[in-house]
Formats: structure tokens, C-alpha cells, sequence
């Protein structure tokens, strides 16, 4: 997706958009930020992971880009008439197509819209810091428990260090952080490496981190392996609180009480969800339990007045 000519590094699918869509924010997912908000997806073509399970194989693992022309200002002005409040990067991985992001969320806090990406993470100190002034927050997905060997066999990564490192560097940027780890049948399912990846957020992201845990379903070079059964996400869940983890909840289990959001100290149902859908907000307006006034780590939206306004509390 990047060319060199007459020594000059070149994009080549800015502005090239082969996905978009309306989708709940709790789709990304993030669940802890801005509920029940509508963000405007986007995404260019390929990916810099070869995953053989991908969901979305059919654009990340395309070798020649494809897609709709788009300025900056014509997405974001897209983002604006489907009534969105924020802009995601996402379906492909964000930093493949970082240029036309970071001008597009320029643009967007300009405009009074928030910005998120859903990545995997593996990016340079640099990116972050580019990225970083319009970036809002960022769902950073792990697969198979972050497991070396996993990362090296099943999507040709080499080493697993530059996402913690990035991690670390987006929470001293200020950037919220929700976590995915994608749990894989037979080959991607260790609790042991579940137990260490949590014990690394609870001791360097703190114990509020919200954390999903997400069921494989086949898809692509992995059609032939089972999808990851509801009991392996709750023995994972459970695993992940025993460490410490605050906030845990299941994805791609549809009408799962993980979905929802419990206070930790009083254990009131603060959000109610199905699947990527907000059923009820019970939160109070400041984003805490309205039982007993526990800060649940919730970046949000509320309506203000008639006109539909609204308006972010962080």
C-alpha cells in the first residue's frame, strides 16, 4: 500500500475508501466509550497481519487496492449526515491507512466528533505521536492470548514486544483503551497465556482496563476448526478477574450476561446490552453507578436539550 518513487515514501490508497457503514460504537467494541453513540466506519484496503482467521480477509488481505475516492472533508461530511458522533478507523488495520485518518480526524474535532481506531497494535512510537492529538480512544485487538508462537504461525508476525510498547505509549498520550483477545479453538486458547496477558494490563493499564473476549468463528484458512464455545469465553473471563480485571465482558455470544456492565463494588447493572446493541443506560450523568457512586471508567455522551445536541464528558 506504499511505494517509493524518486526516494520519497508514497502512500496509495489515501483517500480510498473500500468500507463504511453507521455502526453502534459498541460494535468497535468499546463499551466503556461514549455508549450508545453512533460512529461513521471506515477503511482502506490490506493489512500489515496475515491472519488466517480474519473476518476480513476479503479487504485486508488484498494486494491491489480498491475503492470510492474521498477527501477529508467528504467523510466527515458523510459521518455528519448519518447523525454519527464520532468517526472510527477500523474493518482494516488503521495504520495502513494512517494519512487520510490523521486528516480526517483533524478535521472531525473540528467538528465536535470523536475519533477511535480498532488496531492491532503494532505500530512505531511515531505513529502513535502522530495520531495521538485526534485520537480519542482505541480498541487494540489481541489474538490467541498474545501467545509468541501463536503471532508467528497463524498471521506472520514476528514479535509481539511493539504492541505492549504502543499500549504503554497511547495511555501516556491520554488515548482511552478497551481490549479484545480473539480465544481460537485448538490452537489459540491457553489460559496460561490469558493469565499472563492480563496480569501484564491489570500491573501496567490498571485493573479498569475494560477487556473483551471475543469467540472465533471459521472464517477464511479456518473453516475447519469449531467456533470457540460460550463455556471457553467464561473460563477465560473468569480467569481475567481472578487477575484482576474490573471490567470483562464476552463477544460474539449474543444475549451473554457478560455483555453487560456491572458496578465492581455494588454489583447494580449499569448497562444493559445485546450483543453490539445498548438495551438501557442506567449510568448516572457523570458516567458512575447510580446506586452507589463507583467510577466505572466511562468515557460518554448525553443528550442535551431539544435540538438533539450532544455533548462529551470525559
Amino acid at each position: 500500500m506504499r511505494v517509493v518513487k524518486d526516494g520519497k515514501l508514497y502512500t496509495t490508497v489515501y483517500g480510498l475508501i473500500d468500507g463504511m457503514a453507521a455502526d453502534p460504537i459498541e460494535k468497535k467494541p468499546l463499551f466503556h466509550f461514549a455508549p450508545g453513540s453512533m460512529a461513521f466506519s471506515i477503511s482502506t484496503s490490506s493489512c500489515n497481519f496475515r491472519c488466517q482467521f480474519c473476518l476480513n480477509y476479503h479487504s485486508s488481505q488484498r494486494k491491489t487496492p480498491v475503492g470510492r475516492s474521498f477527501t477529508p472533508e467528504g467523510l466527515v461530511t458523510m459521518a455528519e449526515s448519518y447523525g454519527c458522533d464520532g468517526i472510527s478507523y477500523t474493518y482494516t488495520e488503521p495504520t495502513i491507512f494512517m494519512e487520510i485518518a490523521h486528516d480526517t480526524a483533524r478535521l472531525a474535532h473540528g467538528r465536535g466528533l470523536y475519533n477511535t481506531f480498532v488496531t492491532n497494535g503494532y505500530m512505531t512510537p511515531e505513529a502513535v505521536d502522530y495520531i495521538a492529538p485526534y485520537l480519542d480512544a482505541a480498541t487494540v485487538d489481541f489474538k490467541g492470548s498474545a501467545n509468541v508462537e501463536f503471532y508467528k504461525r497463524y498471521m506472520a508476525v514476528p514479535r509481539v514486544e511493539p504492541i505492549f510498547d504502543s499500549l504503554l505509549r497511547m495511555r501516556e498520550k491520554g488515548i482511552f483503551i478497551e481490549l479484545t483477545n480473539l480465544i481460537i479453538p485448538e490452537i489459540g486458547d491457553l489460559v496460561e497465556d490469558t493469565r499472563r496477558l492480563v496480569e501484564w494490563v491489570v500491573e501496567n493499564l490498571g485493573p479498569d482496563t475494560p477487556m473483551h473476549f471475543t469467540a472465533f468463528a471459521p472464517m477464511y484458512k479456518m473453516t475447519h476448526l469449531p467456533r470457540t464455545p460460550p463455556s471457553t469465553i467464561e473460563k477465560h473471563i473468569e480467569v481475567a478477574k481472578e487477575a484482576g480485571l474490573r471490567f470483562v465482558y464476552s463477544g460474539n455470544v449474543p444475549g451473554h450476561d457478560y455483555e453487560n456492565t456491572y458496578c465492581p463494588e455494588c454489583g447494580f447493572r449499569a448497562v444493559e446490552r445485546y450483543s453490539v446493541f445498548m438495551k438501557k443506560n442506567n449510568l448516572a450523568e457523570d458516567g458512575r453507578c447510580p446506586k452507589c457512586g463507583a467510577d466505572l471508567n466511562i468515557r460518554g455522551v448525553k443528550w442535551m436539550g431539544q435540538g438533539g445536541k450532544r455533548r462529551f464528558w470525559f
